[in-house]
């Protein structure tokens, strides 16, 4: 199977070395995707409106966000009632986000924005077949999330990815599929316990699991604490299924998930932001397996790899055109960035997407062959400000690592509206809550706002909820909004206030 595995690497290497060639060159490759992704501008109804007609009249493109392009994305119509398109290719599926703000959003998908996804997949894999790990049995479980009937009856019937193969090009699908690790009757399982359940079975069947891709590291570790939880019930489904040995692990008290998947070799996830310690946690539970970053990798578009000798994030430099705006409101093209500086990025890809703010902040962490390479920093700036104490994120962050919770895995500050405070969700800690809620508050009041509104009694005494269910009911929550659960983003500042069924159902659990 080793064989097999490089042999598959021999047939991404031409991917990998146009990619390279690239590197070399930032601002020539740059230059030809930006022409390309002009040209399908120019042929859509969208540049037409905006009278380009070649890339010296990039400059008259609007920088959009999700809401402004969202009436021709939902099919904006003429006076004829013709539709009007973002591009001349036929839409394949629209596929949805679920982003960090809530929002469910639907991203047309061509051909061509599935081959961007495509391309930086052949170079992931190829890199880590020649620089990762020795992998042997090549067995992968990429993440499946499952789905509910959407509440925008517009997109009911259209075709929604299933798993993170499904970004792929078909024959890369057909090729990998063998060696996928997948639950039975996936198709029917519309009830979350179920999932969690079928998934779990088919995870501990999987004993050459050798790779996790997933997008949230909560997602994993939502099952791994459903296994744990429920060990007795799974032993006995299991038996005559796997090896006793690997049933005499699953009934230890405290399951060691190393020596249950003792082949796994690689974990693929968001490691970044509010998502580093989840990975940390999984990190902890695998010492002995690489846990990769994700990077800058959105349903909008493919934005960076992660290299093993880069020692960093490549931006996908031949695929998508990057623009980026620094805190001064000065604009900047990939070869013109400073190691060190800050941005946020402004992408144009191949589905339709022309200078659209993603929303992302990035730190130059480094040059690598000529490219810069990106350090995912969160989102834009985010304020939550319930009665004048407008709380940044940026000063949340600061605060929440001097409380020392290294033991924590997950942690988001959430706005309650009624009576206005805040509450700090955490899945586990050591202090007690009510310390913790004191050195909050003392420390949140560092804030000269958050200060004043506390002395006024505008704002009640923050508190702290602890519970390792915490994620998945924040998940549950958003998926029966539309959002899907393998990509669910947890703030680590929430900017609007909760809901006061979810409040409850996270009160419950204490």
């Amino acid at each position: 199977m080793r064989q097999f595995i490089q042999l598959f690497g021999q047939l991404l290497a031409p991917s990998f070395r146009r990619f390279y060639q690239a590197l070399d060159n930032p601002q020539s490759a740059q230059q030809l995707v930006q022409i390309e992704i002009c040209d399908r501008l120019i042929q859509s109804e969208y540049g037409k409106s905006l009278n380009i007609r070649s890339v010296a009249d990039w400059h008259q493109v609007p920088i959009v966000d999700y809401d402004q392009l969202k009436p021709w994305i939902l099919g904006k119509q003429n006076s004829k009632q013709k539709r009007i398109s973002l591009t001349p290719e036929p839409i394949l599926f629209y596929e949805k986000t679920s982003g960090s703000s809530g929002a469910v959003k639907w991203i047309p998908y061509t051909r061509s924005l599935r081959k961007s996804f495509n391309q930086m997949f052949c170079v992931w894999a190829h890199d880590l077949i020649q620089n990762g790990p020795k992998f042997s049995t090549g067995k992968l479980y990429a993440c499946i999330s499952p789905q509910l009937d959407s509440l925008d009856s517009k997109f009911n019937n259209s075709l929604s990815l299933q798993n993170d193969l499904d970004y792929l090009d078909n024959w890369l699908r057909w090729f990998l599929h063998p060696w996928l690790v997948m639950p039975e009757k996936l198709e029917s399982l519309q009830n979350y316990q179920q999932f969690k359940h079928q998934l779990s079975l088919a995870l501990l069947q999987a004993e050459q699991l050798e790779i996790i891709s997933i997008w949230s590291p909560s997602f994993l570790q939502t099952h791994l604490n459903y296994i744990q939880e429920n060990q007795e019930l799974l032993s006995k489904e299991l038996q005559k299924k796997i090896s006793n040995e690997r049933l005499q692990l699953l009934t230890e008290p405290q399951i060691s998930w190393q020596k249950l998947w003792s082949n796994l070799k690689l974990i693929s996830c968001w490691d970044a932001a509010n998502s580093g310690d989840g990975a940390k946690g999984l990190q902890l539970q695998f010492p002995n397996v690489f846990v990769q970053g994700k990077g800058l990798l959105a349903t909008e578009a493919p934005m960076t790899i992660p290299l093993i000798e880069a020692n960093g994030y490549v931006p996908v430099l031949d695929e998508v055109f990057f623009e980026f705006e620094d805190d001064q409101g000065c604009f900047y093209q990939l070869h013109e960035l400073s190691v060190g500086q800050k941005y946020t990025i402004i992408l144009s890809q191949k589905g339709g997407l022309y200078r659209y703010r993603i929303g992302d902040r990035i730190r130059v962490s480094g040059i690598y062959h000529h490219t810069p390479c990106f350090e995912f920093l969160g989102r834009q700036e985010s304020i939550s400000d319930l009665v004048g104490e407008k709380l940044q994120e940026s000063f949340v962050c600061q605060i929440l690592e001097r409380l020392n919770i290294p033991e924590t895995c997950f942690k988001s500050l959430v706005p309650v509206a009624n009576p206005p405070h805040y509450i700090l969700l955490l899945d586990q800690v050591v202090e007690s809550p009510q310390i913790l809620a004191k050195n909050l508050d003392i420390a949140l009041s560092q804030s000269i706002q958050y200060q004043r509104a506390r002395l006024l009694d505008q704002l009640a005494p923050p508190q702290v909820f602890i519970s390792p269910k915490i994620p998945e009911l924040l998940a549950l929550y958003r998926v029966r909004s539309g959002s899907i659960w393998g990509g669910v983003k947890y703030p680590i500042l929430a900017t609007s206030p909760i809901n006061a069924d979810l409040f409850n159902q996270l009160k419950f659990q204490l």
